[in-house]
């Protein structure tokens, strides 16, 4: 393809980009970087990719998108801001202190970002190709949103999109810590960008915030010991020495995040599908105690929470309760002691010790109480 079709390819796809949305679109080679595979195999090795063994499973394919599709030949990557209305730290630390409320990660207030982003990049796919077609040539195109063997982050911040933060997400110069990524592998040679350099410098603000201490050195997290992973990826208990440290946390942690600097340079998010629902800021865990299969899934319809299912839900939600420190809360975990899941009876058995005194145990409570 002619240099001149190339670069008006690009314009056009950019100017697609922004009117869908997108707060960034770059360019990269679909080539991989032995230099991601040296790291992925690290974490691996080291076990920090915790039950996740899909990130074992895909390896050999994940650290270079050529392996996944051979014949692409550009990936494009785009950005989409989801930040929070007012300062990040703030905004959650408010949170954290309400403790008889739940705290949920800022991309999990409304919509799943999967299906609101999935759709744009369709359309920006379609335009791109449409484009290519008027020009007389033919191109393929794959979209992908954080479900594929494709290492996002590193590809993004070879674009220029941002670079890798010390918590390993992608920070943004112009968008600091919150954007939703997405790309678009093509057959298409277009022009690349760019790859902006580490503006991390000595900060460390990210890793110094961590409850769980999720962080053995800078660029490195071991997901045995992330919230993120605690409360939305793991199923089955949570080992009781990490649930003091939870605090409040109910889906996702974003402590790391909000201690970014560069969020100073962020805005709130732009689409309505992302902006926070009134009912998921701060609410209160007496009532999501109560939810059974049903509510739970009638409330959190098109949310990327209902992906994780009430029970590993409500013993996140308990184990808050554990955490809240009001004794008001304790009739709400002793409700749950005879649910019929499991785990949902273990993590009430744990709450309810938390909140009541010895003297004020029932001898069912006391038996149930695990070692």
């Amino acid at each position: 393809m002619p240099t001149s079709t190339s670069e008006a390819l690009k314009v056009k796809l950019q100017a697609d980009a922004t009117d869908l949305g997108f707060d960034i679109c770059r360019v990269t080679s679909a080539r991989g970087d032995p230099k991601w595979n040296e790291r992925l195999q690290i974490a691996l090795g080291d076990g920090h990719h915790a039950s996740m063994a899909w990130l074992d499973d895909t390896a050999s394919r994940r650290a270079d998108p050529q392996a996944m599709w051979s014949e692409a030949r550009c990936a494009i990557m785009l950005g989409f801001n989801y930040g929070p209305d007012d300062d990040p730290l703030a905004c959650l630390t408010a949170d954290l202190a309400a403790r008889e409320h739940g705290t949920i990660s800022v991309y999990a207030r409304n919509r799943d970002y999967h299906d609101v982003i999935k759709g744009k990049l369709k359309t920006l796919a379609s335009k791109l190709v449409a484009h290519t077609k008027r020009f007389g040539e033919a191109a393929d195109v794959k979209v992908f949103v954080d479900t594929a063997p494709l290492m996002e982050k590193p590809l993004a911040a070879r674009a220029g999109l941002g670079w890798q933060g010390k918590h390993t997400n992608l920070v943004s110069r112009e968008h600091g810590s919150y954007l939703f990524l997405g790309s678009i592998l093509t057959t298409l040679d277009l022009p690349v960008d760019e790859t902006d350099g580490d503006h991390c410098g000595s900060c460390s603000a990210c890793l110094d915030i961590c409850p769980t201490n999720a962080f053995p050195s800078p660029y490195r997290l071991d997901a045995r010991r992330c919230i993120s992973y605690l409360t939305i990826e793991h199923d089955g208990p949570i080992e009781p020495e990490l649930r003091p440290a939870m605090g409040n946390r109910i889906y996702g942690c974003d402590d790391c995040l909000a201690a970014c600097p560069w969020n100073k340079f962020a805005s709130a998010a732009h689409e309505a599908k992302l902006k926070a629902r009134a009912d998921l800021i701060s609410p209160p865990l007496a009532q999501l105690a109560t939810l059974d299969d049903r509510q739970f899934r009638a409330k959190f319809s098109g949310s990327p929470i209902k992906r994780i299912g009430r029970n590993r839900f409500v013993r996140n939600v308990l184990i808050a309760i554990g955490n809240s420190g009001e004794v008001s809360l304790a009739g709400s975990a002793q409700t749950l002691l005879d649910d019929e899941d499991p785990m949902v009876r273990g993590a009430a058995v744990w709450a309810s010790s938390r909140l009541l005194s010895e003297n004020r145990r029932s001898p069912l409570q006391v038996s149930l109480v695990p070692e």
